[in-house]
């Protein structure tokens, strides 16, 4: 039985191993969110080869897995292996219009189920089906809104066409990107949501955010990690260059 003392000691131990990692400051609400969410695009266009190695690096440190591809033709490949590794026949994925591509033409053919979440408002019967369909699946594909580099972290923003159940029911997540979404900092994360959310008559505009750093993790009383209890067992996030 652990002691008070031993219990302490321990939380002080896996505190200590972040402690300093990041500055805690305040950030300004902008006053022209657009001037903001363009002045980053401007400088991502030319700093995002040395973002994209960082969110690699960042990534694999909390157990994610990064794949590269020249186009985005490709991804149902990299799709395809992750299925075989995982013995994974079925796959849940966002809407075409959504996510870029239609996997259900490219890998439904060979031996793989693949849902595609709806693009309308769907009727309660409907939700039920896809929720249904999203906790059976193995594997779940999303798009990347952002990807920042400081922490590995992608970030989906919920809506039509790209229901959240996609990247947290599945057991395997795995999410698609290009140097577009690549961002540097949280800083330049709250300046590209505050844009998002200026203009109420945006499509994706008060929808759920979800911040996703590797692998689901939980850990009990004494600091015991477990995966996969709340989300995900593994992550995986493809870059396409050519997109």
């Amino acid at each position: 039985m652990t002691t008070r003392a031993e219990f302490l000691s321990g939380l002080r131990r896996e505190m200590a191993k972040t402690r300093g990692l990041f500055e805690a400051r305040t950030a300004e609400r902008p006053p022209d969110a657009d001037l903001v969410f363009e002045t980053v695009k401007r400088q991502m266009a030319e700093r995002w080869p040395q973002a994209l190695e960082r969110f690699q690096a960042e990534f694999e440190r909390v157990a994610g897995v990064f794949h590269r591809v020249a186009r985005l033709e490709d991804v149902p490949d990299v799709v395809r292996a992750i299925a075989r590794e995982k013995q994974a026949s079925r796959v849940l994925s966002w809407h075409p219009d959504a996510l870029g591509l239609d996997l259900r033409q490219s890998l439904g053919g060979e031996g793989l189920s693949v849902t595609l979440a709806p693009d309308d408002d769907p009727d309660g019967e409907a939700r039920r089906v896809h929720r249904e369909a999203a906790a059976e699946a193995e594997i779940g594909v999303t798009g990347t809104d952002w990807a920042l580099a400081e922490t590995g972290t992608l970030i989906l923003v919920s809506g039509r066409g790209r229901p959240r159940s996609t990247s947290l029911l599945p057991t395997t997540h795995v999410a698609v990107f290009d140097r577009h979404q690549l961002l540097e900092s949280l800083e330049q994360v709250g300046s590209m949501l505050e844009a998002l959310h200026a203009d109420p008559a945006r499509r994706m505009s008060g929808a759920v955010i979800n911040f996703i750093t590797g692998p689901s993790r939980t850990a009990d009383i004494e600091l015991t990690l477990t995966r996969g209890v709340h989300g995900p067992k593994g992550v995986h996030a493809i870059f396409v260059e050519g997109r």
